[in-house]
Order: structure tokens, then C-alpha cells, then sequence
């Protein structure tokens, strides 16, 4: 089932603002027909019309399933292990707070980017 853009985009980044405030490092860039978060050049969440997005790495992927209002981001027909769209109805500012640190975590341990 495809979901519906539904969302309000630019609210839903003003959430992701709020949990993320503070971090540093953390960068945005209008991205996914919405707005993404990034952690040293490394994907972090993201916020669009379809609700939040946000990367757990594959090891956490089953996991993060398994939680309500998580559902597998799929795009142009390919699933995406280790990213995980979360239904904004369900994620509180305590629940936001959590998926962002859980972004953190992952995107935190990955190498630096080079330079291009």
C-alpha cells in the first residue's frame, strides 16, 4: 500500500528542528519532495508529505519495525533496508526525541565524507 501525502511537510521539519535542537553538526537540505537532515554529510531523517523518515541501519531495521506506525521506505518499487518511514500521528515529541537519537547513533558512527 502506497502511502498518501497527507502531511504538512515544513510542520513536520518543525518538529524534527525541535527534537534535533542542539546537535551539532546537524545540518538541512531540501530533499525527498521535503526537508532532510544530515549528520556530517550523512543522512539523518527526513520530513515530506509522506511523514518522517528516518535511517536506523540495517541492523536496527527489523527492530524499528516492529514498532507502531513504522512501516519500510520503499522507493521507485525498491525497498530501503536500514530506513524506515514512521507515522507522524504516532511519534510524540518523546518518541521524535528517541527515532532522532536512534539517526544519531547510526549516521554518527559512519566514516567521514570525502571531499568531492
Amino acid at each position: 500500500m502506497k502511502p498518501s501525502r497527507k502531511h504538512d511537510a515544513m510542520a513536520l521539519a518543525a518538529r524534527l528542528r525541535t527534537a534535533l535542537a542542539g546537535h551539532v553538526a546537524v545540518t538541512e537540505k531540501k530533499m525527498f519532495g521535503g526537508v532532510c537532515f544530515l549528520l556530517r554529510d550523512h543522512m539523518l531523517c527526513a520530513a515530506s508529505g509522506r511523514g518522517f523518515m528516518f535511517r536506523v541501519g540495517k541492523a536496527q531495521n527489523a527492530k524499528a519495525l516492529a514498532r507502531r506506525g513504522v512501516t519500510q521506505v520503499v522507493m521507485r518499487g525498491r525497498r530501503l533496508e536500514g530506513f524506515v518511514r514512521v507515522d507522524p500521528a504516532r511519534c510524540d515529541a518523546r518518541a521524535l526525541k528517541g527515532w532522532t537519537r536512534v539517526a544519531k547513533d547510526y549516521a554518527g558512527a559512519l566514516p567521514r565524507k570525502e571531499k568531492r
